[in-house]
């Protein structure tokens, strides 16, 4: 038995509790990890709230995130000792994931913990940090440099969007937040964000081409904001979007990819395979420092995650939540 967040539907309704579980919940696998981290993310906040129908199967260890030691394996390229890292392939939503002090996975979705970072550090970044930086790289892939202009950065107070400012401040792009809470713009200019701009002035009904400001943008939030960002993009530039904190709806003119020729790149965290995971990492590795880690996350214990996944849910979270799966 051991301890984690298990998701059940049955007659009276869907409901997640923290509980003792027996080994014979985890699926087949050919990795069995001791999870010593997992995260909070918005997709685990939909699961755990049962907002949205994330969860595909039950019973459902949530957690799309999580890092540990193996200790088992059936597979050649992992031996038991190694510190793993498992970023989405639909765990947490079809397979049991990382909220949870035990986690049996498959080899081919796991990579070895970067040398860059400790065991927390990689899940203070986790899919987020991770989804941002290749969110950075499809900006940098088509072109945009940072002599360019301004990127913004949608949803900035989220886990993608703090990483998001944080690395392009680092590469010496010039960043502008865009945000609900406005209350949080010190934290963002620690960041590195030279300018904060409210969310209202993007995430209204606008025009099918506004006046060109951005030279690529990093969206979380979906629907009248991504609009509005591809509408006041430069001509040439690269919107990058990876979120629906706003909606799943896109309701656009083609105005701005005929009229000034952007790029709308959709950027996919979850199945990505391997070679790009690797990659991702290594520059994460590459740019940020310890340091970098001081404010952006808060930690908590398994105890706490459903509430946190409400709050988060609420806008209520700044940056990153860590869950300590081992802490009492």
């Amino acid at each position: 038995m051991f301890k984690g967040i298990l998701i059940n539907k049955d007659e009276q309704g869907y409901h997640a509790a923290l509980q003792d579980i027996d080994d014979g919940v985890l699926p087949e696998g050919d990795v069995s990890v001791n999870v010593l981290y997992s995260t909070l993310n918005y997709k685990d906040g939909l699961a755990i709230t049962g907002k949205a129908p994330v969860v595909r199967a039950f019973p459902m260890i949530p957690g799309i995130d999580l890092v540990g030691i193996v200790e088992q394996s059936n597979s050649k390229q992992f031996h038991v000792g190694d510190v793993v890292i498992q970023n989405g392939f639909g765990v947490g939503e079809n397979h049991c994931g990382g909220l949870a002090q035990k986690a049996r996975l498959k080899s081919e979705w796991l990579i070895p913990l970067p040398a860059a970072f400790t065991p927390k550090q990689s899940m203070i970044i986790g899919t987020a940090g991770y989804t941002a930086m290749l969110c950075v790289t499809a900006l940098e892939k088509n072109g945009v440099l940072p002599d360019q202009g301004e990127i913004l950065v949608t949803g900035a107070n989220g886990g993608v969007g703090s990483f998001a400012i944080s690395i392009l401040a680092k590469l010496g792009y010039t960043v502008v937040a865009s945000t609900g809470r406005m209350e949080e713009a010190s934290y963002l200019k620690t960041l590195g964000a030279s300018d904060i701009i409210h969310r209202d002035t993007l995430s209204n009904p606008g025009k099918p081409l506004a006046k060109e400001r951005w030279a690529g943008v990093i969206d979380s939030v979906g629907s009248h904001t991504l609009v509005n960002a591809c509408a006041s993009t430069k001509y040439g530039g690269t919107v990058t979007a990876c979120g629906l904190a706003q909606g799943m709806d896109f309701p656009a003119s083609v105005a701005p990819f005929i009229l000034r020729g952007i790029t709308l790149a959709g950027i996919d965290s979850v199945m990505r395979p391997i070679a790009d995971r690797k990659e991702a990492w290594q520059r994460l590795g590459e740019i940020l420092k310890s340091d970098d880690f001081d404010n952006i996350a808060q930690e908590i214990n398994l105890e706490q995650v459903i509430e946190a996944a409400g709050n988060l849910l609420n806008g209520q979270v700044r940056g990153r939540i860590v869950v300590n799966v081992q802490a009492n």
